[in-house]
């Protein structure tokens, strides 16, 4: 069943604004995420983002002041991938108020040795790009 920004997007494109078009792209035809990171004293961070790969160098490289600069938070030991931004905003609230101990359980049951699951993504030119990009 349609929900009213796919119903007006698909069977009345002519009333939609361009900014509501762009809404409704970014938000259904985009994957999310919900990932976990954590630093060498199992201090939990989660969040969510469409782009995994980013955020983890930002919090890799401290990009952003705040809680995970602040605690040395660089190590991705979880995520999950969702198409719906709505449906990676529940998962990301739902797993924020779960107890520590379930968190601890989600991790450990793909990643029982809380490795940095995003070691092998990045290379030098990558980074350098990357940081290059954001000044």
């Amino acid at each position: 069943m349609l929900n009213l920004f796919q119903h007006l997007f698909f069977r009345h494109a002519e009333l939609v604004s361009a900014s509501l078009k762009y809404y409704i792209r970014i938000m259904y035809e985009k994957d999310f995420y919900v990932y976990i990171m954590s630093n060498f004293s199992k201090t939990l961070y989660i969040g969510m983002t469409n782009n995994l790969m980013r955020r983890v160098l930002e919090h890799r490289y401290k990009l952003n002041p705040g809680f995970t600069a602040k605690y040395n938070i660089t190590k991705l030991v979880y995520f999950e991938q969702y198409t719906s931004a709505l449906d990676a905003i529940a998962r990301e609230k739902q797993l924020k108020n779960w107890h520590r101990d379930w968190k601890i359980n989600l991790i450990e049951s793909i990643n029982e040795d809380w490795n940095d699951l995003s070691l092998e993504w990045f290379d030098e030119i990558d980074i350098k790009e990357f940081l290059i990009s954001r000044t």
